[in-house]
């Protein structure tokens, strides 16, 4: 059994790859301060940045699950979401309301990725 911790701190690792299959800590927005699509546009740029650290892109992606603090904030959130999503390529998600870390969060993702075989 492989296991990879790719930027781990005390708390958490910010990768785990075991095997072929890559694991992402939750992602927030650079800037909290900015609407749910900006947020949602920078939280889903962090995730392409961490998933080719990891050998993979957003066509790999397993399943994702979405913290939303506001439900009233869906359709503008997954208005970007569905621009990033590779035609084709969507994964399982789950998208819930929730308590964010910090009040100004708007939006979370949680990601699971495959590797591709080369």
């Amino acid at each position: 059994m492989s296991i990879t911790r790719l930027e781990t701190q005390q708390r958490m690792s910010r990768i785990v790859i075991h095997n072929d299959t890559v694991y992402l800590c939750g992602q927030v927005a650079a800037d909290a301060n900015s609407d749910i699509q900006e947020q949602t546009r920078t939280m889903l740029a962090k995730v392409d940045a961490l998933l080719e650290q990891a050998g993979t892109d957003n066509k790999n992606i397993l399943s994702a699950t979405l913290y939303i603090r506001d439900m009233k904030d869906f359709a503008a959130m997954n208005a970007v979401w569905d621009a990033w999503v590779p035609e084709g390529y969507a994964p399982a998600r789950a998208c819930v309301e929730a308590r964010m870390a910090r009040a100004e969060l708007l939006v979370e993702v949680s990601v699971v990725a495959a590797i591709p075989q080369r």
